[in-house]
């Protein structure tokens, strides 16, 4: 997958968790998960944004692993949400950020690899 297929998919990501928040019921519970959500959330963009700017193989692996650790807590807000209010919506959004932590996982491990590839 192309940087610009993973910008679009992770600014797409943050767009769906506004969308999401906006639904919520209007309490005290989800106005708490639904702001923790929303920080995680777009934060996943906005980070791989700074991932994709990255000037040395070092870098590139701290800021994943800023990523890999937003989506994963997104996945933890969505885990509660969907205990609280099920939805299709919310279940969607924990499959993609279960995707995007994946996908930085290993793109992580290629920049360790490659990084001591270089060093060796």
């Amino acid at each position: 997958m192309k940087p610009s297929d993973l910008k679009q998919r992770t600014k797409q990501f943050a767009l769906s968790v506004i969308d999401l928040t906006e639904s919520l019921p209007r309490n005290s519970t989800f106005m708490v998960l639904g702001r923790q959500l929303l920080r995680s959330g777009t934060s996943v963009g906005a980070n791989y944004r700074a991932v994709c700017r990255a000037r040395s193989a070092a870098v590139f692996a701290h800021k994943v692993g800023i990523v890999i650790e937003e989506a994963d807590e997104s996945a933890f807000w969505l885990e509660l949400i969907m205990e609280k209010h099920p939805s299709s919506e919310a279940a969607k959004l924990h499959k993609e950020a279960d995707e995007l932590t994946a996908i930085m996982v290993a793109s992580r491990k290629t920049a360790f690899a490659n990084e001591n590839v270089n060093q060796g």
